[in-house]
């Protein structure tokens, strides 16, 4: 094999071309981002409501956020195949407007039934992002700078709940004098319309590779192209899969899955029910209002975006399965504890560990997979993944409704969804620390670049 030189470039030159990157790619990417999570928790924001207006049990409700993850489970690996050859901005732009357009008519829903098939179609419609997403950022950023371009493209997770939790007390307080119709209706049609906008900017300005962007010099977009063309090459050397057929059928892809799957499995059923749990579990007689429920449903997410900084710099320095483990087990602490209160201030500080701990987790998680994968199987492979994590999104809020509803609280919810976390942290120690000590532990010769945007 030929040797791939590194390209000869001063640290501060590449440090001002990652910033550049970084500031022109993850805000738009962000967007979208943020965006989709608004939009998969609206139905949580709405739960007391929504229930009350169409007459949902909490096993119904728990089945309506779930089946959004059928189409979006299905569609996931064809979608990032198909953002691999139209390319990311075209096919994120689709993806936007699309699912812009499923929200928009959600607002007109009158029945059970017609809830259940606006919530598959959105999952039909939004299949892909996430996963494309993340290979996006494979095309620009090489290992040592995809820990913190990572790291700040999952801040728009926690950042979504600090937005969308105002935002549907709002709709849920004054909508009904902005557009006429009820709170939960005006919050749908409202986020439709801001996803379709959305997708316009994506359009406009997202470009789909270093060669696209107008904003980098010809010697900038160089230095990044070389960059990773070296890293290829050494991933390669390592023995990283390369073919689609490979990723699907590999048990490293699969294990990996299965940790994410349990990363992830807490984070829809806080979503969609916490609002519903600060009324509820509360056992002080408190009496919360359904709009400071949603309000104070908003404060971990903003803890979460303290911890998610604080911790990127700690895990720049340390193994992948070091970093996505610690945070995990936060996460597994959190509801741990959260069980074992009623009082509303201890209840909602558990779950601001329990949600930094999983919102931690899932950018240092995504570090690995891209250590083994790359090309067509890195597409293929990333969207398997989080394919298979998506079935999380299904599984959780509809056990977490039936449980609740079989118990009468959230209490053993929460004590199951603890236990498949911890089953995750088991196998990331495992398979994950054998999939790290597989691939390649030294990054590429080249100059030691700064590991933050700033």
């Amino acid at each position: 094999m030929a040797e791939v030189t590194a390209p000869v470039t001063t640290e501060v030159n590449m440090r001002q071309v990652w910033r550049k990157a970084g500031i022109r790619i993850i805000p738009l990417i962000g967007l979208a981002y943020v965006m989709s999570y608004i939009d998969r928790a609206n139905l949580g924001y709405v739960a007391q409501p929504l229930n009350k207006s169409l007459g949902l049990t909490a096993g119904q409700a728990g089945l309506a956020s779930g089946l959004f993850f059928i189409g979006y489970i299905l569609v996931e690996i064809p979608s990032n195949m198909m953002l691999r050859r139209f390319g990311a901005r075209k096919w994120i732009t689709r993806i936007l407007v699309s699912w812009g357009i499923v929200t928009m008519g959600t607002a007109a829903v009158r029945s059970v039934g017609q809830l259940y098939l606006a919530r598959i179609l959105l999952g039909f419609a939004e299949a892909g992002l996430a996963a494309g997403i993340l290979l996006y950022l494979t095309f620009w950023f090489p290992r040592r700078q995809r820990a913190w371009a990572m790291s700040a493209f999952f801040i728009m997770l926690p950042l979504s709940g600090i937005i969308g939790s105002p935002l549907a007390a709002a709709m849920l307080s004054w909508g009904e004098r902005l557009t006429g119709h009820t709170g939960w209706r005006s919050l749908f049609f409202t986020e439709g319309l801001f996803t379709v906008l959305a997708g316009v900017v994506i359009y406009a300005l997202l470009p789909d590779r270093p060669a696209d962007a107008r904003w980098l010099t010809p010697e900038e977009e160089d230095a990044i192209q070389r960059r990773l063309a070296l890293e290829t090459a050494q991933q390669n050397a390592h023995g990283a899969l390369t073919g689609m057929r490979q990723a699907l059928s590999s048990g490293r892809v699969w294990m990996l899955a299965l940790a994410f799957f349990a990363v992830v499995f807490g984070l829809y059923p806080i979503a969609f029910f916490l609002p519903t749990m600060i009324a509820t579990l509360t056992g002080d007689g408190s009496g919360i209002s359904e709009v400071d429920s949603v309000l104070l449903a908003g404060i971990p997410s903003a803890i979460a975006i303290v911890a998610m900084l604080g911790w990127a710099r700690v895990a720049a320095r340390r193994s992948v399965v070091f970093s996505t483990a610690v945070p995990l087990a936060f996460g597994v602490v959190g509801l741990l504890l959260a069980t074992f209160t009623h009082h509303d201030v201890l209840f909602i500080a558990a779950f601001c560990v329990s949600v930094s701990g999983i919102f931690t987790a899932m950018p240092q998680f995504w570090r690995l997979p891209p250590l083994c994968l790359t090309g067509a199987a890195a597409a293929s492979g990333i969207a398997l993944i989080n394919s298979v994590s998506n079935l999380s999104g299904f599984l959780g809020p509809y056990m977490t409704g039936a449980i609740a509803d079989a118990t009468g609280d959230f209490t053993y919810a929460l004590l199951a969804i603890a236990v498949i976390m911890a089953g995750g942290l088991v196998i990331l120690l495992t398979a994950g620390r054998r999939a790290e000590r597989s691939a390649a532990q030294d990054p590429p010769s080249q100059t030691h670049d700064n590991e933050e945007i700033a």
